[in-house]
């Protein structure tokens, strides 16, 4: 018995030996299962790259180069919500008379969207530019044209002359908070450059940045430069333009606003197809009912601060103080969601309004009008009355 002990590790080292030499031979036979086994370790259910992404969309954004004269403006200027701005204003040492009278080069970005050369970025970018050089990722370098903008959402539809171009698909479908998004742009101009992070919020309005405001918000570092870049998914479809960042010190603060793909696009068909952008009108300033003291009850809807005379509100009834409850059956409850639905409204159609009026209940049809063009003089106008608090903030008495 005593000798059966002591052979039995021997026997049981050499059964061990067997063993792991019988899987040798197996992984030698059939190399895949251990390849298989080490992938499913390696991935446990994490994207490890994305860079399929990446190479599918940053050939499609550009960096533009504007030259341009350049004036104090209020969202440049603003420590808090920024645009994303980069100026070189060229020699230092030059009195503030001299350098009122240089042109500094703006730093922005841009998105291929067809392959004969149409680029949709940010009004802002490219507005009062004296020049707009278009620089691709493959080094190539062509002036650009505009072709249209539209200031109350702040797009611009830009072309250059160079054909079979990498474009950038939109995504068609919704984007949801939590989506995994990348932001691809030129921050400070120091050349393409990725970031990623998540859709932190759907929807965004109110920040008195553009007339027509329904923001992407993100985490995805962006910076002055990623202006008019792109916000895309992790299959490389576009998801939005980058525009503007809330920040203390002008850097990301993990708070940035895309307009979404779905507005993007439309803007740029209405700019190339019909060389503007149509929106419906009704020439009325509002302010949500829930900001507002003194009417004396609870009810939720959009109260009408003022009519335009003669506008078409003006023109089918509206008055002063009536608090719009829907539109065609449809509740609103935010100025924001009113200027939005009536945007979308096609010219010269009929808008049924349910609207609250003292203590009574009215309905109205008021025919929509065609939106006025916001032109250089009505943004600056609008922006000086934001900053002395004027009501019309959003542009809404302009644009509603």
């Amino acid at each position: 018995m005593r000798r059966v002990f002591m052979a039995l590790p021997w026997f049981l080292l050499v059964v061990v030996i067997a063993w792991f030499w019988h899987l040798k031979e197996q992984w030698r036979k059939h190399p895949e299962t251990l390849a298989v086994q080490s992938s499913e370790v390696l991935v446990s259910g994490a994207v490890s790259s994305y860079h399929n992404a990446v190479k599918a969309a940053a050939p499609a954004v550009v960096n533009i180069y504007t030259t341009q004269k350049v004036r104090a403006h209020r969202q440049i200027d603003d420590p808090v919500l920024r645009r994303f701005f980069e100026f070189h204003e060229g020699n230092p040492q030059l009195d503030d008379s001299e350098r009122a009278a240089t042109k500094p080069t703006s730093l922005g970005s841009g998105v291929i969207t067809t392959s004969n050369g149409y680029i949709l970025t940010n009004n802002h970018v490219v507005a009062q530019a004296d020049k707009i050089i278009v620089a691709l990722q493959d080094g190539r370098r062509a002036e650009a044209t505009v072709i249209g903008t539209d200031p109350d959402s702040d797009l611009a539809v830009i072309k250059i002359n160079l054909t079979n171009l990498p474009i950038l698909p939109f995504r068609k479908n919704p984007t949801e908070v939590g989506d995994i998004v990348l932001a691809i742009g030129n921050p400070f101009g120091v050349g393409q450059t990725v970031t990623h992070g998540i859709v932190s919020a759907t929807g965004r309005s109110g920040l008195g940045i553009n007339a027509f405001e329904d923001f992407i918000q993100t985490d995805a570092a962006i910076n002055p430069g990623n202006s008019g870049g792109a916000l895309v998914d992790v299959a490389g479809n576009l998801v939005g333009i980058n525009t503007a960042i809330f920040s203390q010190t002008g850097g990301s603060m993990g708070i940035g606003f895309a307009i979404p793909a779905t507005l993007a696009q439309q803007v740029m068909m209405d700019i190339i197809q019909k060389g503007k952008v149509t929106r419906g009108w009704l020439g009325i300033e509002v302010g949500n009912q829930d900001d507002l003291t003194g009417m004396g009850d609870d009810v939720a809807g959009v109260r009408v601060v003022r009519t335009l005379k003669n506008g078409p509100a003006d023109r089918s009834g509206l008055k002063s103080n009536d608090v719009i409850l829907s539109m065609n059956d449809v509740p609103v409850s935010t100025a924001a969601q009113l200027i939005q639905r009536v945007a979308a409204q096609k010219p010269s159609t009929s808008l049924n309004l349910l609207v609250k009026r003292g203590h009574q209940q009215i309905k109205l049809a008021v025919a929509i009008g065609e939106r006025p063009p916001a032109d250089a003089k009505n943004v600056e106008d609008n922006n000086a009355n934001a900053n002395d608090g004027d009501p019309s903030l959003f542009g809404l008495f302009n644009g509603q």
